[in-house]
């Protein structure tokens, strides 16, 4: 018997994100979570502060969108691949997949795409706020390179979701990305200033990979501490690391299920 040939690539890749957003969408402690939990701190961590202006002109209501905005896309990319694929692991949705005639490429592909349409999400929704409630003002050019830069630079956190998904269990997945990502981003200035931070945070803020991509966002404002290729070369280094946690974690599943 004849097996039915596969869909084209394309079109499998689309019929799956479809799937993904439609899944997550429906899922409020994730739709609402990630889109709206942004912008409740900034409420309370921007909004007193929107009207300041630094000494050297940049906007401490700006700069705070740009840090919550870096915090926003992270938390997608962590929360929504670390307890996702947890979470299918734990249903077996694997299994059923591996069942299927999807290629494995197209099933990650399909929660890279998935994740940057919620992140997109989360910093239009963000920025918008910080518009209309704080009266934040910036060129279109300049709200359109930070989210272009996050979206860009959010391949580490992406990898590192997958690490957590398949280093952890779906009851452990909650913990552990809590336990990496909130860390990271009050050690690394994206709730509170760098400098009103211990001193021992402020040494190792600089090894950190969320404060090298927050990095991206404050240097489009010219608020950054480093050039945009250092910020690069930073972030280009912990994709690799994490993308090689997440690759080993897969294979020992794959070896444990499939084998």
């Amino acid at each position: 018997m004849t097996r039915p040939a596969a869909a084209p690539f394309p079109q499998m890749l689309l019929a799956q994100t479809k799937s993904e957003l439609l899944m997550r969408w429906r899922v409020p402690a994730f739709s609402v979570t990630n889109l709206a939990l942004p912008i409740v701190f900034f409420t309370f961590f921007g909004l007193p502060v929107a009207h300041v202006v630094r000494g050297d002109g940049v906007s401490i209501g700006a700069y705070l969108l740009a840090s919550f905005g870096a915090y926003a896309v992270g938390n997608v990319m962590v929360y929504g691949f670390g307890i996702g694929v947890a979470n299918e692991r734990g249903m077996k949705v694997d299994r059923l997949m591996r069942a299927s005639r999807l290629p494995p490429l197209v099933f990650m592909l399909a929660k890279v795409v998935t994740a940057l349409v919620f992140a997109f999400l989360a910093l239009v929704l963000l920025i918008g706020f910080g518009i209309v409630a704080g009266g934040i003002h910036q060129t279109p050019a300049v709200w359109a390179t930070i989210i272009g830069r996050l979206l860009a630079g959010s391949l580490p956190f992406i990898a590192l979701g997958f690490a957590i998904g398949y280093w952890s269990g779906p009851h452990a997945a909650p913990a552990v990305a809590n336990l990496i990502y909130l860390p990271l981003s009050f050690a690394s200035g994206l709730f509170v200033p760098l400098n009103q931070l211990p001193g021992f945070v402020r040494t190792l803020a600089p090894f950190l990979p969320s404060y090298h991509y927050a990095q991206l966002a404050w240097s489009a404002l010219g608020a950054g501490r480093e050039s945009l290729g250092e910020s690069l070369l930073w972030l280009a280094g912990y994709t690799a690391l994490f993308l090689t946690l997440a690759v080993r974690a897969y294979r020992r599943e794959e070896r444990a299920k499939f084998a």
